[in-house]
């Protein structure tokens, strides 16, 4: 009677687990459930005109690792002071980082033509590629790399605006898979080392 009740247990156990399994697939099915691949979705296609005025996409730069940084020509502070740590990084990897290609993407297509791109990309690394685009080229390179980006009064003029924009530095691999990220304040050595890591 003991041996009984205890085969009778197990198989209730069992059955409830086999149809937990099946409720799980069920719903799972019905309400598209996301599958976890441990990959960072950022990053992806993209279409622009770089600031030599030559249209590129991500395949332009396929075998080489990339730091993508979002920002504006007109920024104030953060995108200098964030170009600079980024030129400053390279600088202090050398020969190390020739496979390392600065990417700076704009979020102010309005106003950063290829012109005003290629004369600000040239104050910061002699590697550095500046990329521009129309609004619509612009708003899908963004929604790919997940940056928050919004246009805001200056309070100055009725003319001027400035962005609010996320201020994250991304490393993409060279098969543009994203490897981390440098969030901004991040010092030079810091950039360096986690640079480094995967070179």
């Amino acid at each position: 009677m003991k041996r009984h009740s205890l085969l009778l247990l197990g198989f209730i156990i069992l059955a409830c687990g086999l149809a937990a399994l099946a409720i799980g697939k069920r719903r799972g099915m019905s309400e598209g459930q996301v599958i976890v691949t441990g990959k960072a979705l950022i990053g992806g296609p993209f279409n622009l005109t770089d600031h030599t005025g030559k249209r590129v996409t991500e395949k332009d730069f396929a075998g080489k690792f990339t730091l993508v940084f979002f920002g504006y020509t007109s920024c104030p502070d953060i995108c200098p002071a964030e170009l600079q740590v980024i030129s400053a990084a390279l600088d202090q990897l050398g020969e190390r980082a020739t496979n390392v290609t600065p990417l700076f993407i704009t979020v102010d297509p309005e106003r950063d033509t290829v012109k005003k791109m290629a004369g600000y990309v040239g104050n910061f690394h002699e590697r550095l590629v500046g990329l521009t685009g129309s609004a619509e080229d612009i708003r899908a390179v963004v929604k790919t790399y997940r940056i928050y980006s919004g246009k805001v009064d200056d309070g100055h003029s009725s003319s001027d605006y400035l962005f609010d924009h996320s201020s994250v530095v991304y490393l993409m691999s060279p098969s543009g898979e994203y490897l981390a990220h440098f969030a901004y304040g991040t010092g030079v050595d810091k950039m360096a080392k986690g640079i480094a890591k995967f070179l």
